[in-house]
């Protein structure tokens, strides 16, 4: 069965697009087919797994807001490959920042891409969708498709300030629209071993989720934030990196079922 997992923070810098584009690698890079779906009208996961598009391309914004049903011929065009050979990529432009509008009266508002995916997710082990930093219409497509979130969590101060939003963001969609949808657990990012708000951020946040945090912790590394640029995930860049290791153990715990709560 396909697993779907949102990564979401409506606070921005926290590693959110970081996540998305290094774990979709690492679950390639273990042979799961993997299907990232760029969900950020700042589009960094697109550009992340060196995706160029061409002026004509169907992008996420059609998704959301064509009328015309998408059917699994049809949804094909819109999957684009990547340099790893089990990863795909759904794309967005900043283009995507305008369905915000223009799904407010549309029918089905907030199921269009649970309806999209529903056509191709049987193709994939995992899929792995970057949210914007923000908690309207977009993030809440994503969190009615999602099967689980995983939220990441910068080790800094001020770490936890907004989640009570999302948290109570995740609960009305579970109550009135996706009452599947779990907390598949908190991830800790851009940790500093040698200082110690990052250690008290860890207990803090292990304290908030009952212990529902994943034991990988993603630390703060200088080639994590040269990758993008290069438009490679982690493990293409720099394979002997920290932060490419943290993202393969990672991968081993997402495969082996989520944080243990």
């Amino acid at each position: 069965m396909t697993r779907i997992i949102a990564v979401c923070n409506q606070k921005g810098g926290v590693g959110k697009t970081t996540t998305a584009v290094n774990l979709s690698a690492a679950l390639s890079m273990a042979e799961k087919r993997t299907l990232l779906v760029d969900a950020d009208p700042q589009a960094n996961a697109t550009q992340g797994v060196g995706v160029s598009l061409s002026e004509d391309a169907f992008t996420l914004y059609d998704v959301l807001c064509e009328e015309d049903p998408w059917t699994p011929e049809r949804a094909s065009s819109i999957v684009h490959k990547t340099q790893l050979p089990f990863l795909d990529l759904i794309p967005a432009t900043p283009h995507l920042a305008g369905s915000e509008i223009e799904l407010v009266n549309a029918p089905s508002r907030e199921s269009r891409l649970r309806s999209f995916l529903a056509q191709i997710e049987q193709r994939y082990d995992y899929v792995l969708i970057d949210t914007p930093p923000s908690l309207g219409l977009l993030t809440l497509n994503v969190l009615v498709a999602a099967n689980s979130v995983m939220i990441p969590i910068q080790c800094e101060y001020y770490a936890l300030q907004g989640l009570a939003e999302l948290l109570n963001t995740i609960q009305l969609t579970q109550r009135s629209l996706n009452p599947n949808l779990k907390i598949e657990g908190a991830l800790l990012t851009m940790f500093q071993s040698s200082t110690l708000l990052s250690k008290q951020v860890v207990d803090e946040v292990k304290t908030s989720f009952n212990e529902k945090v994943f034991q990988t912790i993603i630390p703060r590394t200088i080639k994590l934030a040269e990758a993008p640029s290069f438009g490679k995930p982690i493990l293409l860049y720099d394979i002997a990196t920290p932060g490419a290791t943290a993202y393969m153990k990672l991968a081993q715990e997402v495969m082996a079922g989520g944080a243990s709560a």
